[in-house]
């Protein structure tokens, strides 16, 4: 990663935290970014963790919060997390995309374009995911 885009990233944060919405759309930016950077150094909860985040956003429409809810859940587990597959791209957009759109409604909506981007990159681990969140009996 590029410094530019860590210090993308970093304003990113800054922004999503200061927003104050009830979403706490900060988490997606989160999962986005750690999904979108994983590598097979990076340890599996984080790996796991923005994975759920993303699936449960892009599909079935969670909030920040209720990520956060289902992340708490999890992290009671104390069990191996799955393996997941890492594509070698990770979505046409960035953090530095994002923070060149306007703030406020324009940079929300590039930020959930950003997270669907990068959960489609990882869509081959949609089923693992699933039998995951079935297992731990997480409710959607």
């Amino acid at each position: 990663m590029s410094e530019t885009e860590r210090e993308a990233y970093d304003e990113l944060c800054a922004y999503a935290l200061a927003h104050g919405d009830p979403e706490f759309i900060h988490q997606h930016v989160v999962d986005a970014f750690a999904a979108q950077h994983a590598s097979d150094t990076s340890k599996p909860i984080g790996v796991t963790f923005a994975l759920v985040g993303l699936y449960l956003h892009v599909a079935k429409g969670f909030t920040g919060r209720q990520v956060q809810r289902v992340h708490t859940q999890l992290a009671r587990h104390r069990g191996n997390w799955p393996s997941f597959i890492l594509p070698s791209s990770r979505g046409h957009l960035t953090a530095i995309d994002v923070m060149k759109a306007a703030e406020g409604s324009e940079r929300d909506h590039t930020i959930r374009e950003w997270c669907s981007a990068v959960w489609d990159a990882f869509a081959a681990n949609r089923h693992t995911i699933i039998i995951l969140l079935n297992e731990h009996r997480i409710q959607f």
